[in-house]
């Protein structure tokens, strides 16, 4: 399933209600107690929502939790959306950056950490907005994964 197909099917009632409501992902994420990015996640059906969540989310977008239970409810099937290589431009960008430095960020991460693996389960992200002296906007992506020795067998 690619993410336009997505898009247009099981979150499309989310994405209307969100609409409706006026309110961004940062919004729902005070709502929630999570990041916007998790909660963008859980839109785009590539994390968890669980009970409270549901609760919540039934709330701010005048929903009936069954309604949500049923679009939302279970464990998500991560990482089938996008196809690859990525045409969306933004997300070939991300694509592209792993492509260019991906080498580089895993030579100086074994440096410092040995051998291992970056867990994208133990896992954060925040995305912000840096507007620098001369009125440049500048997006700044964190990534904070648990460091994962492999273990010896």
């Amino acid at each position: 399933m690619t993410l336009s197909t997505l898009s247009r099917s099981r979150p499309s009632l989310l994405f209307a209600k969100k609409k409706e409501s006026q309110l961004t992902f940062a919004d729902l994420g005070q709502i929630l107690g999570r990041d916007e990015v998790a909660v963008a996640a859980i839109f785009y059906g590539q994390a968890r929502a669980d009970e409270d969540d549901i609760r919540k989310l039934s709330k701010a977008l005048g929903l009936y939790e069954s309604v949500l239970q049923a679009e939302l409810g279970g464990c998500p099937f991560r990482g089938g959306t996008v196809e690859m290589p990525p045409r969306e431009p933004l997300i070939y960008r991300l694509y592209e950056i792993v492509q260019t430095y991906g080498q580089a960020y895993k030579a100086v991460l074994n440096e410092k950490f040995g051998d291992g693996i970056m867990s994208a389960i133990a896992f954060s992200t925040k995305v912000e907005k840096e507007t620098d002296e001369k009125g440049v906007d500048w997006a700044v992506i964190t990534l904070r994964g648990k460091w994962l020795p492999y273990s010896r067998f």
